[in-house]
């Protein structure tokens, strides 16, 4: 059992501006909440040493990408031994098409965000790729016409 978390509201203004914008400058991120740069700095720090920030990276723009098209593949595998789960989870993390993958509750078992690029195709991706991967018996392509709602 995980140990429940206490954040101040002070932690969190900090962790939610930085949601926001991770790029921002100590002495940004303290005037935003109301403390010196230092203070801020070590806050910071703090909420690192914790666990509650992860990391920090950059988030590329779609044209930075390639101007890819989204597509969502439920896969269903043959069976769900744990050998055959972590040997299709081996592979997965090696699809460079692929930006997130979930296992998942309810009839597949796997949820994958794939992204195509503008000179691939998801053909390609389908054959040479996903219907290869380990225990694979079903894939179930949705093709993404529009993003509605993305938050950081």
């Amino acid at each position: 059992m995980s140990a429940t978390i206490v954040l101040d509201a002070l932690d969190s203004r900090i962790l939610s501006q930085l949601a926001a914008n991770s790029d921002l400058t100590s002495a940004e991120l303290g005037e935003a909440v109301g403390l010196s740069p230092s203070a801020a700095h070590r806050r910071v720090a703090t909420l690192r040493e914790r666990g509650l920030i992860a990391g920090y990276r950059a988030v590329l723009s779609r044209a930075a990408r390639g101007d890819p098209s989204t597509v969502l593949v439920n896969v269903t595998l043959r069976d769900q031994r744990e050998e055959t789960m972590a040997a299709f989870e081996r592979e997965i993390v090696d699809c460079r098409e692929v930006r997130e993958c979930f296992l998942m509750s309810g009839e597949a078992d796997y949820m994958l965000h794939v992204e195509v690029r503008r000179d691939d195709t998801f053909e390609r991706i389908h054959r040479e790729t996903l219907s290869r991967l380990p225990g694979v018996a079903r894939l179930a392509s949705h093709f993404v016409i529009r993003e509605v709602v993305r938050r950081g």
